[in-house]
């Protein structure tokens, strides 16, 4: 299987929150305060400091459940190879899995036996339809 790289030089995934007027009021408080730039900084922030206080429970979950952490590229390449040893693969990732968008069906039912990726998995919407009761 293809090296785990770290997901520096990857877009960030967005999301959507809701948050009570109270706490947004204190979050643009802290803003115009001076404290953060916007509110998405304070929210960075507020993410990056409660998952370094979580820092060891993470590495406990991610060696319990043998997952990978940071970024995982599928080439048709790797693919091919796994294929050619006989391999399946069982992807298991916290951080971001792509398969590359010359990966056919085919091949991608042929070497993926499972998906779970805790964050985000890149792939056609062809070959995620064709897995889609391997993702877990």
């Amino acid at each position: 299987m293809p090296k785990v790289a770290h997901l520096r030089s990857v877009e960030p995934e967005k999301i959507t929150i809701n948050l009570g007027h109270v706490d947004l009021g204190r979050i643009d408080l802290l803003v115009q305060e001076g404290f953060y730039s916007n509110r998405t900084d304070f929210i960075r922030t507020a993410i990056r400091n409660q998952l370094s206080a979580e820092q060891e429970q993470v590495a406990q979950s991610v060696r319990r459940n043998m997952l990978e952490m940071g970024l995982l590229d599928l080439s048709r390449s790797d693919l091919e190879a796994a294929q050619a040893r006989g391999e399946t693969l069982d992807i298991r990732v916290v951080g971001l899995a792509r398969i590359a968008d010359d990966v056919t069906v085919d091949l991608a039912l042929a070497t993926i036996g499972s998906i779970n990726v805790l964050g985000a998995l890149q792939a056609s919407k062809e070959v995620k339809a064709a897995l889609k009761d391997r993702i877990t």
